[in-house]
């Protein structure tokens, strides 16, 4: 009977969709769901249910989020992305979260020369990428990079399970390190901010939305912003293909997408801060539903075999990510070290992690540059990793 069910597209999609709500709920509602993070668990899931034959290996309904899906979730999460407003409203965060980044680039290239992942093959070097990625920005950026190279879904999967150990751990260390007070800041702007009220858990991840602080009403979602914001993310990834065919066919059309994107959330402000929080919520059920097709289509024997060497590779480079920061950051340009851990936060886990650890540390100046400077991660990780790509395919050919 479940054989039959396999090729029946709605049931495929209806346990897609399952899966993707079940790790959203288990991360709001349980402890260890919250540890674990809502991608992690629906890739367990759904890796569990196609490893006993309830849910099939391949489907076309898997082809459709990877192929139309997940190329509407990168501009969707975009939408907060104006560089402007950022480079006004971030101070002195904004340059240790650049440095963070060029640390998480040197973590990476030492990494891979201790670390070559040979186990996975030509794959290794696809991986490390990935992992940069999501170490610059966020899982939207992994899943950018994954799906631009082409990764294995298994693989995927395992790469996922292992980071996500890690920056858990990783965690744990930044929040024991920093101090709780107000950090002074350069930007007065910021000191006069009303007080913001964002999510106070630490450790969240996709399925918690991003609140930017300054606005006196949360812009709340309708009928109206759900259809302008898949929409604009439409032709957005419609023009983002048109170019990438017409100048650069041998590209991703997801980087082209990326940079239209950032542009127009530039030039046209006003429009897209009325979509972001829409935009927010349907990129995480469609990013979701990437993670659920490409559990799904692993095996977790392979998952298991492969973990060990994603671990340590994840853990080191962490660790010459914090090394660098710590150095050049605080070393040469005295920059606060509440600060450099904040930044750090926002580099490894994206804004919501971020702005959820200047709350829990009450740094309140902080939390809207932490945002500010997260999305700022998500709009610029996947080309910065997919330019490093060349660099790490020579490594791994020696």
């Amino acid at each position: 009977m479940l054989s039959s069910l396999h090729t029946d597209n709605s049931f495929v999609l209806s346990a897609l969709l399952l899966v993707s709500a079940s790790g959203i709920a288990i991360e709001q509602k349980t402890t260890v769901g919250k540890a674990l993070s809502a991608p992690l668990v629906t890739m367990l899931i759904a890796l569990c249910l196609a490893n006993v034959g309830i849910v099939p290996f391949n489907s076309p309904v898997y082809k459709l989020v990877n192929k139309v899906l997940v190329p509407l979730a990168v501009p969707l999460f975009l939408f907060d992305s104006d560089l402007k407003r950022v480079i006004r409203d971030a101070g002195s965060l904004l340059v240790a979260f650049m440095v963070g980044a060029l640390s998480t680039v040197v973590g990476t290239l030492c990494a891979f020369a201790l670390i070559p992942l040979k186990s996975l093959g030509e794959e290794g070097w696809k991986v490390a990428c990935a992992i940069t990625s999501r170490h610059i920005g966020g899982a939207i950026n992994f899943v950018a990079v994954a799906d631009t190279l082409n990764i294995d879904g298994s693989i995927v999967s395992a790469a996922i399970a292992a980071d996500n150990v890690v920056v858990a751990l990783y965690f744990a260390f930044l929040f024991y390190l920093a101090t709780a007070g107000e950090v002074e800041q350069s930007d007065d702007r910021i000191a006069n901010q009303k007080d913001p009220t964002v999510l106070s858990n630490a450790e969240s991840s996709l399925s918690e939305e991003i609140i930017f602080p300054d606005e006196e009403e949360q812009i709340p979602i309708t009928t109206s912003s759900i259809a302008y914001s898949i929409a604009t993310a439409s032709c957005l990834v419609t023009l983002g293909s048109a170019i990438t065919t017409a100048i650069c066919p041998g590209l991703s059309s997801l980087v082209l997408t990326s940079l239209l994107t950032v542009l127009s959330a530039t030039v046209f402000p006003k429009w897209f801060q009325k979509l972001r929080t829409s935009g927010t919520a349907i990129g995480i059920v469609f990013l979701q539903m990437f993670f659920a097709a490409s559990g799904a289509g692993g095996s977790l024997l392979l998952v298991l075999r492969k973990a060990p060497s994603l671990v340590a590779f994840s853990a080191l480079q962490l660790a010459v990510h914090f090394l660098v920061l710590m150095g050049v950051g605080r070393g040469l340009l005295r920059l606060d070290l509440n600060e450099l851990y904040l930044a750090s936060n926002a580099n490894v886990g994206g804004p919501t992690t971020a702005a959820a650890m200047a709350q829990a540390k009450e740094w309140k100046k902080l939390v809207l540059p932490a945002l500010l400077v997260g999305v700022l991660g998500y709009a610029t990780a996947t080309a910065l990793s997919l330019a490093l790509g060349p660099i790490l395919m020579r490594l791994a050919a020696r």
